[in-house]
């Protein structure tokens, strides 16, 4: 009873979308509406511009980490507080299921890249530096955001399995996250196989003028 609340708690934390509530904050907009249609920072930025991206991206960030590092230590009514790391991951995965498909907003959220970011601050920060590590490498040389998005979360999950081991949570959860963010991102995959993709070539190292894809 004590893990299907604390997961339900996480899945609400993490359906609570930057994007929308902001855009109702600033000015009633619905980024859903504009540009690639994604509730995540990088159409927020490309619509919006860098304040309301910003300011986007440290919401969905920080319900990654409240999901992550306080649910699982809740103490509710009828259990004592639990802190295992299966619990842990858990919740951050439900964060991240809750972000791309929200309860408040009609089940249509972002992609989940910066709720994940956000869970693996508490949960292995080590993980984290590989996931940002990989992805900067990635969108320099490519400026393809997706693409660099589902190849840093795999990479992670190879690094998080050779640093706890394979049989770990935190290998389960990270595996699972490759899965989900492939998913999230077929989208973008279909462009790519097209040759339709949208570069973000203001990262790249050869920088140009096209605008970017969407991966949070």
């Amino acid at each position: 009873m004590d893990f299907a609340v604390k997961i339900v708690l996480a899945y609400l934390c993490g359906s609570v979308i930057g994007a929308l509530w902001v855009g109702r904050v600033l000015g009633h907009v619905d980024i859903r509406k504009m540009g690639s249609g994604n509730a995540g920072g990088t159409n927020a930025l490309r619509t919006q511009g860098w304040f309301f991206a910003l300011l986007v991206v440290v919401i969905d960030v920080g319900k990654g980490s409240l999901a992550a590092a306080w649910v699982p230590g809740l103490s509710l009514p009828f259990a004592a507080a639990s802190g295992s790391a299966w619990l842990a991951v858990s919740c951050a995965a439900a964060a991240v299921a809750g972000h791309v498909f929200p309860l408040y907003h009609g089940f249509r959220g972002g992609k989940g890249a910066a709720t994940l970011v956000g869970a693996l601050a508490f949960i292995n920060w080590q993980v984290l530096v590989v996931v940002l590590a990989t992805w900067l490498v990635i969108v320099g040389l490519t400026g393809y955001v997706g693409l660099a998005t589902m190849s840093a979360v795999a990479v992670a999950a190879v690094a998080g399995g050779l640093l706890v081991g394979f049989s770990s949570p935190l290998f389960a959860f990270m595996a699972a996250m490759s899965a989900f963010i492939v998913f999230t991102h077929r989208g973008n995959i279909a462009r790519m196989r097209a040759h339709k993709e949208n570069r973000m070539r203001q990262l790249m190292l050869f920088k140009g003028s096209e605008q970017g894809d969407d991966a949070s």
